[in-house]
Order: structure tokens, then C-alpha cells, then sequence
């Protein structure tokens, strides 16, 4: 029972921060949330203009260091916001993070609330990588440090999250009107890890 009076709070937490467009400001005008936030960011939080906002629930309860990773690989992403809460001792006590950050113009919510669930394939995210070059780079950094190796061209990083490295020229090759080209492509991507965008041709 404890666990799903957490995950209720969390929820909360998450409903107002991603609706709200300011959460520092609300949280002020809020004197009713029984959640409280023990330190936030200093910049001022941006409003929040995209519709649809994938959340990812890591299993670590600290949000910055998760922001910090997948910002090393994405040299392009920034860090938009990050908080840090305390739960009531109502909902089972414990702290918990989240933090917002943007890579490629997309935003991602990271919630670090400790180990409830786990990613599975059901969900991924498809790096359209230009060349080689790129699906190397991204392989590479991915599969470091507690990553995973999958097949065709699919990968976990260390928090289990899932990944197809794909370059963009492998689906003009699986999509052929050339019966020849298209199966070689499909036979090919069966027995390769990383895509290698020459043994696929």
C-alpha cells in the first residue's frame, strides 16, 4: 500500500510540473500540496510549449546525473530544469528527482524515483544517424559503461532504456523496389548487432 501511495504523489508531482508551465511559481501559490520541494534550480523555469512530453522513470533516484548522461551523448541537448522533492510521511517518506531536458528540440521528463519499474523494448527511441560515422558514435557511447548490445541495430544505454541505431540510407535499402537490394538488406540486418551500413548493400 505504501508503494502506491508513492507513486500517487509522484504523479502529482509530475501532472503539475509538466501542466503548469512555471512549477516554481505554482508551488509558491500552492500552500495545499502536501509535497514539498527541498531545492530547485535557480534558472527560472522556461514555459512549456510541447504537446506530448516523454517521461522516463529511471530506476536511480538522482535525476542529475541522468540529465548529465545522456547530455554527454547528445552534444546538442541542454538541461532546462531540474528538482529535487520529499515525499509526506503520508505517502511512505523517501526523496525523489526530476529533471526536464532537451535534446534535438525535444523535451524528455526524468523521473528518478528509485527502482518501481523497468524499461523494456515495447519502447524505443530510432537515431536517424547520417552515415557510418554517426551510427558508430551513437553505438559506441550507448553500449559504454553498463550498456547492452542488442541485434538489428538495437541497443540498451545503462539504465535499460532502449535504442535502434539506424542510418538514414537503411531504409531506402529495406524499402527497395529492387527485389534483390530489399533482401539483401533484410537478410543482412538478421545477422548484425550494429548496422553496417556496407555489409547491408
Amino acid at each position: 500500500m505504501k508503494n502506491y501511495k508513492l507513486l500517487f504523489w509522484i504523479a502529482l508531482i509530475i501532472a503539475n510540473m509538466m501542466g503548469c508551465g512555471n512549477p516554481q511559481q505554482n508551488s509558491q501559490n500552492n500552500n495545499k500540496s502536501d509535497t514539498t520541494s527541498i531545492q530547485t534550480s535557480t534558472k527560472k523555469p522556461e514555459m512549456i510549449t510541447q504537446k506530448i512530453i516523454p517521461s522516463l522513470w529511471v530506476e536511480t533516484k538522482n535525476a542529475k546525473a541522468v540529465a548529465d548522461y545522456y547530455l554527454s551523448i547528445f552534444k546538442d541537448g541542454k538541461l532546462k530544469e531540474h528538482h529535487q522533492y520529499k515525499n509526506p510521511p503520508e505517502a511512505g517518506g523517501g526523496d525523489f528527482e526530476t529533471a526536464i531536458i532537451e535534446i534535438n528540440g525535444i523535451e524528455f521528463n526524468i523521473l528518478a524515483a528509485g527502482p518501481f519499474f523497468k524499461f523494456n523494448e515495447s519502447v524505443s527511441f530510432v537515431i536517424n544517424c547520417k552515415d557510418q560515422a554517426e551510427v558508430d558514435y551513437y553505438w559506441n557511447a550507448l553500449t559504454a559503461n553498463g550498456g547492452q548490445e542488442s541485434s538489428c541495430g538495437w541497443c540498451k544505454d545503462k539504465y535499460g532504456l532502449s535504442w535502434q541505431v539506424v542510418p538514414v540510407e537503411y531504409f531506402d535499402l529495406i524499402n527497395s523496389d529492387d527485389p534483390k537490394v530489399k533482401e539483401k538488406a533484410m537478410k543482412n540486418t538478421l545477422k548484425q548487432k550494429k548496422l553496417i551500413l556496407s555489409e547491408l548493400k
